[in-house]
C-alpha cells in the first residue's frame, strides 16, 4: 500500500451468475476490455479458476467472478487500510459484523469482507500491486439505505471518512482522510426490508449515452419511484443480472 491510497476505494469485484453476459453489458456501457487470468488458488472458492480483470485502457480497477454459493450477485467495493487485521478487529465494537476473516490474494494483497451497522457489504483491503486508484472507470461510490441513515462513526473510525454537513439534492458528500471526495450518501431510499448497500458509479462512455445504452442492453431502474432517482445527478440501475450500479447523468437529459 502507498499512503496516498489510505481511506480510498481502490477496487471493485462483481459477483455475477452470468459472467459472459456481465462482460458484454459493461463493455457496451463503459467500453471496458478484459483480461482473463488463471488463479491456482482462487480466493472465492479455492482451486484453479479463471478471474476476469476489467480494464479501461491500461487501468485495471475491477474483477468479475462467478457468484460463490454463499454470496449474492452484486458489486463489492474495497477500501484501503494500512493493516487489514487491525481494522477487522474493530468492526464488531463499531456495530458491524465480519463476513470473512482476512485472507491473502496472491499477487494482489490482503482482504476481508464485513458488513457495516446497516448491513452494507464492503471489503477492507491492503493492496500489494501497482494499480492506482481507478478513477477512469469509477466515480465516487454511492451509499443507499433508508432515509438519511449512514453509520458515520463506523466509517470515521475505520477509514477516517467525514460526511459533509451540507445537504444537496444528490445527498451528502463523503470525504476521505486527505479531504478528497470518495463517496456520496445518495438521497434515494431502498425498498422496505432491503439492506443498505454500496453501489459503484460506473463512468459510461460516452457519458451522454450512458443511460440509453444501459437500458437498451437490459438494465432497469432500481426503484419503483423512477422520478425520485432521475432528478438527481446520479441514477441507480440494476444490470441484467440484478446487480445495482450507478451512472453519472449530469450531462444527459432527464427523461
Amino acid at each position: 500500500m502507498t499512503w496516498s491510497k489510505a481511506g480510498q476505494i481502490v477496487w471493485h469485484d462483481l459477483f455475477t451468475s452470468d459472467r459472459e453476459r456481465s462482460m458484454e453489458f459493461y463493455k457496451r456501457v463503459a467500453n471496458w476490455t478484459y483480461q482473463v487470468e488463471r488463479a491456482t488458488d482462487f480466493a472465492w472458492g479455492g482451486g484453479e479458476k479463471e478471474f476476469v480483470l476489467a480494464l479501461s485502457g491500461d487501468e485495471a480497477g475491477a474483477g468479475f467472478a462467478e457468484t460463490p454459493s454463499h454470496q449474492e450477485n452484486g458489486w463489492i467495493a474495497y477500501i484501503e487500510v494500512p493493516d487489514v487485521d487491525a481494522a477487522v478487529q474493530r468492526v464488531d465494537a463499531l456495530g458491524g459484523s465480519i463476513m470473512r476473516q482476512p485472507f491473502e490474494v496472491p499477487g494482489v494483497g490482503r482482504n476481508a469482507l464485513v458488513r457495516d451497522p446497516l448491513g452494507a457489504l464492503l471489503g477492507i483491503s491492503l493492496s500489494r500491486h501497482s494499480y492506482p486508484v481507478p478513477r477512469r472507470q469509477f466515480g465516487p461510490d454511492v451509499y443507499v439505505s433508508h432515509g438519511d441513515d449512514f453509520p458515520e462513526l463506523f466509517y470515521a473510525e475505520l477509514f477516517g471518512w467525514r460526511v459533509s454537513p451540507e445537504q444537496r439534492m444528490e445527498g451528502r458528500n463523503i470525504h476521505g482522510p486527505s479531504g478528497n471526495l470518495v463517496a456520496v450518501r445518495h438521497s434515494a431510499t431502498w425498498p422496505s426490508g432491503a439492506k443498505a448497500a454500496w453501489v459503484p458509479c460506473i463512468k459510461a462512455t460516452p457519458v451522454s449515452d450512458g443511460r440509453r445504452v444501459a437500458e437498451a442492453n437490459g438494465a432497469r431502474p432500481a426503484f419503483e419511484d423512477v422520478n425520485k432517482t432521475v432528478q438527481v445527478k446520479t441514477i441507480i440501475l440494476l444490470d441484467p443480472n440484478g446487480a445495482p450500479f450507478a451512472l453519472d447523468v449530469e450531462q444527459t437529459s432527464i427523461f
